[in-house]
């Protein structure tokens, strides 16, 4: 099992709750790879909806 810094696990849950509002448990439910492709859709989006305005 690999880990990696607390910090950084916050920062990707903070992201991901902000933006879809899912509850503390489910995302620490999620995997690494999982939760990075969730931090990579929602960068996308963010950068779609940047350009439009």
């Amino acid at each position: 099992m690999t880990t990696y810094a607390p910090e950084t696990l916050r920062s990707e849950i903070a992201y991901i709750a902000y933006h879809f509002h899912w509850a503390h448990g489910e995302l620490l439910d999620l995997d690494h790879v999982e939760r990075r492709a969730y931090l990579r859709q929602i960068s996308t989006i963010n950068q779609r909806l940047s350009e439009r305005a």
